[in-house]
């Protein structure tokens, strides 16, 4: 049975009926429907009023340039930044559900692995000291610095994480958890060291990135996100089973034939690189990894082939609301966005902290 169940992926019937009580089918289409409301909501409000011609605006096929005032507003700033929060709110919540697959706690977070930090430490060196440094870059170019230095420092964490752990605690999952917050605080203690060194300006900028913000979106960064995240909605429907697998104990899932410490891997390599591009454009915006996959886990059960898609339509959701209030409370200003997630996402942390203070004792 061993050799048959890795080959197929499959789990005897006792293993799928713990997994699959609670279920509500309808639950995603009832998230698909609130996504499409809120995301046309989301165009509709803001500092320039959008009205029913400038949607029809790309109908006379015209060229872009010819876009002016409020059609312009629309097809080329509002459309493009409401649909790029709702596929970093994907990318997140998705990330968000394979690393509380992975650990088998409900309070667990891509920010625990310290990919979080390793973004956000490769950009303020970025910005302090790359700035600094005349390179023969082109104008058109240099847009790209930050959030390439950014991804780069999320997939290197990714690389030392997956080293370290096993050469600390080769294929323990709590050894893994330990190596990632080592490397948070290592991350936090480099960007510490950027804030301190910074001048006035690259210290707001650093500020500024650090709070989160959808300002840099765009129907490149949008299309980037997209094709990254089809890709890795392909590779985690292989390794479904297996995460619910898992979710019964490392010894059960390596019972039924699960390498247990080639899924952890290829969970650490994903979560990385979304997370990883999600924080190089917009920021460090929390909570939403955190938050969504456990509603969706309470309202559904835990079934991953249910909480991962869910987990990714509800993360589009609360960043796509939390992007539109941002954009709104304060016109013409912005808030940055990772204030309002953050607001939201730390009083039900301690809700979720408490009722869980039975398993945590």
């Amino acid at each position: 049975m061993k050799a048959s169940v890795a080959v197929s992926g499959e789990m005897p019937p006792s293993l799928k009926a713990k997994l699959l009580q609670g279920g509500r089918p309808g639950l995603l289409l009832v998230l698909s429907i609130a996504l499409l409301v809120a995301l046309l909501l989301s165009v509709q409000f803001g500092a320039v009023p959008v009205k029913l011609q400038d949607w029809l605006t790309l109908l006379d096929f015209s060229d872009d340039q010819t876009l002016t005032g409020s059609s312009y507003v629309l097809w080329n700033i509002r459309l493009p930044r409401a649909l790029f929060a709702v596929l970093v709110g994907a990318a997140l919540g998705m990330s968000g559900a394979l690393t509380q697959g992975l650990f088998r706690n409900p309070l667990a977070d891509p920010n625990l692995l310290g990919i979080t930090a390793g973004a956000a430490a490769a950009a303020g060196l970025s910005i302090v000291v790359l700035s600094g440094i005349h390179l023969p870059i082109p104008m058109s170019w240099r847009m790209w610095i930050l959030p390439v230095t950014a991804f780069s420092g999320a997939l290197l964490v990714c690389f030392a994480l997956d080293r370290v752990a096993r050469w600390i605690s080769p294929g323990s999952i709590v050894g893994l958890l330990l190596t990632g917050i080592a490397l948070n605080a290592l991350g936090a203690a480099v960007l510490g060291l950027c804030t301190y060194l910074a001048t006035d300006e690259q210290l707001r900028n650093l500020s500024f990135w650090t709070l989160g913000s959808l300002a840099g979106a765009s129907w490149l960064a949008a299309g980037l996100l997209l094709a990254l995240l089809l890709p890795a909605w392909w590779w985690i429907r292989r390794m479904i089973s297996a995460m619910n697998a898992l979710a019964l104990g490392e010894a059960a899932a390596a019972h039924v034939g699960i390498d247990v410490r080639r899924l952890r891997t290829q969970v650490i390599v994903l979560v990385a690189v979304l997370t990883g591009f999600a924080v190089a454009w917009c920021g460090m915006i929390g909570f939403i990894s955190l938050v969504a996959p456990h509603l969706v886990r309470t309202m559904g059960g835990p079934d991953q082939r249910q909480v991962i898609p869910r987990s990714m339509l509800m993360g589009g959701l609360l960043l796509l609301l939390a992007d539109t209030v941002a954009r709104c409370i304060a016109i013409p200003a912005e808030v940055p966005v990772g204030i309002f997630t953050a607001l939201l996402g730390s009083p039900f942390f301690l809700i979720l902290l408490r009722n869980a203070r039975g398993r945590l004792a």
